[in-house]
């Protein structure tokens, strides 16, 4: 089954449509402001649908009040309605909460020469106990190896080329798009080891991101490139992009995000787990510290700015990292192993 994630069908064009202009238009100038700070493109959309929700249920639940008149008794009526109504996890609350602060700083900064009295209340409304809301699945060795073996199996060559490049690099979703065939040229192989993208690609970080080298295992990746190369060759397929789908006009272009999405639900019900896109961020991270490579070398590896995220993402147990060290003859000798052995 895939991570269950509460969704509710709350905005719509036609109920936008009847929001207060002086909300909307409130709404617009702050998106505008977005784009002309440098925010992410993936970040500005994800803005906008916060504020569409919030306003939407202004419209329907709070007599489509302007937001600047707001008190905290409308921020805790919007809370609660979160909370109660729409059975959003606090996580959830959270981050809709923030984009409200972001508009209302927005509004005290900048448009203080026209609401020069305004200031921000929404935090002035404590947000419900953070909760995990979801389970994490740490994949096991085994079933990484019945996803792969059943993918090529079922001649799914492309899915089994990118679920191997999740396994053997860490990257996250977005990124695995961001991947061209020319990344995985013989020269760009380090050590023997590892392939090294020729060029920087585009990562999560601050304003427009940052661009960072990007390392995949060659032994765990290169049978199922092998596999993907030999099919798009017999397809006709000549983009620069990894990963490519075919349009509307059956012209190939670069694969869309909704893709990755909709193998992961058919990965989930392949294992019968919850399978996404994200647990094989920690699947790598775990196998590079079963392997006793330093932090600081994973670190590297997979772009982080903070060795302490090694541990964030390490889901080895205590018993079994325990067993590294200790055996019946008490301490134990730890042999480092490389790259090439992670399985």
């Amino acid at each position: 089954m895939a991570r269950k994630t509460v969704r509710n069908n709350i905005t719509s064009p036609e109920l936008w449509d009847k929001v207060s202009e002086d909300n909307k238009s409130l709404v617009n100038d702050f998106i505008e402001y977005l784009k002309s700070t440098g925010k992410a493109e993936t970040t500005v959309p994800a803005y906008f649908n916060d504020l569409q929700i919030f306003m939407i249920w202004n419209l329907q639940f709070n007599s489509n009040k302007f937001f600047v008149d707001l008190n905290k008794r409308d921020i805790m009526k919007f809370q609660n309605h979160m909370l109660n109504t729409w059975n959003l996890g606090s996580n959830r609350i959270r981050r809709l909460k923030s984009t409200l602060s972001s508009l209302s700083n927005f509004i005290e900064s900048m448009l203080d020469d026209v609401y020069e009295n305004y200031r921000n209340i929404i935090n002035k409304v404590p947000s419900p106990v953070k909760q995990e809301v979801r389970e994490k699945t740490v994949l096991e060795d085994e079933q990484v190896d019945i996803l792969l073996n059943y993918l090529v199996e079922n001649k799914k060559y492309q899915q089994a080329c990118a679920v191997a490049l999740a396994v053997s690099s860490g990257v996250r979703k977005s990124e695995i798009l961001r991947f061209k065939v020319d990344y995985f040229k013989d020269e760009n192989i380090i050590y023997n080891a590892l392939y090294k993208t020729n060029e920087k690609i585009k990562t999560k970080g601050r304003g427009k991101g940052k661009f960072i080298n990007k390392y995949v295992i060659v032994s765990k990746f290169k049978p199922y490139l092998d596999l993907w190369m030999k099919e798009r060759e017999e397809l006709g397929i000549i983009n620069e992009e990894l990963f490519v789908s075919k349009n509307n006009d059956g012209i190939w272009e670069v694969m869309k995000v909704s893709t990755l999405d909709s193998w992961a639900e058919n990965f989930c019900k392949i294992l019968n787990i919850d399978w996404y896109w994200h647990s094989n961020r920690h699947y790598f991270t775990t196998s590079l510290c079963k392997c006793n490579i330093p932090s600081s070398v994973i670190k590297d590896i997979v772009g982080w700015e903070n060795i302490a995220m090694v541990d964030t993402y390490n889901d080895t147990e205590v018993d079994d990292e325990l067993g590294k060290y200790f055996d019946a003859d008490g301490i134990k000798k730890v042999e480092q192993k490389s790259i090439n052995d992670i399985k």
